[in-house]
């Protein structure tokens, strides 16, 4: 630049939303939910139907699925594969997180029958396979949602702790790769069914079948993408834990116990 000559001007500054003015006349896409099929609620394009029965299994148990909120909207959900291969008036699916006599009269009734077991771990649960499962239909209630939202579905609804509390004896591991899991042995909603099915019908095909869709959703998201989740207890037994540790004690200790193949 030459001695004595003047620098040129700024530009002034666009009025607001000059700018952007050729924005607004861009076409805007709509964006629409994918086509769903109607029996396994996958999309059609990844239908997983042609893994599910032929026809609903044919059981006497009855499920109440009590479905946590946060769940229903989950796109790789195991639910609806569980509904799709049991007839509908042995699987019904209850959403919400608490359940009083007053708007659930139906859910009360079951809860107070004999014949109705809940589906859920703790000191004062017994081994299923201990059980007697009398003759007449049985009824049995399983919570749907992470172990914390399951843990307030339970202990904030005193209807749920009418029903003998049961669990499943059982060392093997999870099918449902594509989630972590807290353990090894921590079950997806729809492995529980096929395992407390399988026992209080004694008919140990029931459970293969129940897992066939299952196995083929998380066949299909490996083969697109998806990442192998290994169960926390995993991760934390082999250094593999890349997450800060919780400043919580209780959550730490939980931790630990996880380790030490203690179990919680």
């Amino acid at each position: 630049m030459e001695r004595g000559s003047a620098a040129a001007p700024a530009p002034a500054p666009a009025e607001d939303g000059e700018g952007c003015a050729g924005l607004w006349e861009l076409p805007v896409e709509c964006c629409e939910r994918r086509p769903e099929c109607g029996r396994c609620s996958r999309p059609q394009k990844v239908c997983l139907c042609p893994f599910l029965p032929i026809q609903p299994l044919k059981v006497s148990t009855c499920l109440y699925i009590i479905q946590h909120p946060a769940e229903e909207s989950r796109v790789l959900r195991t639910v609806p594969l569980l509904a799709a291969c049991l007839p509908p008036d042995k699987c019904k699916i209850l959403v919400g997180r608490r359940f009083s006599e007053d708007r659930y009269p139906e859910l009360a009734t079951m809860c107070r029958s004999t014949n109705t077991l809940i589906l859920y771990p703790g000191a004062e649960a017994t081994n299923l396979e201990e059980v007697a499962v009398s003759a007449s239909p049985s009824v049995m209630i399983i919570i749907d949602g992470t172990w914390s939202q399951a843990k307030d579905i339970f202990y904030k609804n005193s209807l749920f702790r009418l029903p003998k509390q049961v669990q499943l004896k059982t060392n093997i591991s999870s099918k449902y790769v594509i989630r972590t899991q807290p353990t090894n042995t921590c079950l997806s909603t729809l492995e529980c069914a096929a395992v407390a099915l399988t026992i209080m019908e004694k008919n140990k095909s029931i459970q293969e079948t129940i897992l066939r869709p299952l196995q083929a959703l998380c066949s299909f998201q490996l083969q697109h993408g998806a990442q192998i989740h290994h169960s926390k207890e995993h991760l934390l037994k082999n250094g593999l834990y890349d997450k800060p540790m919780p400043k919580n004690k209780r959550k730490l200790r939980r931790m630990e116990l996880l380790v030490n193949n203690v179990k919680i």
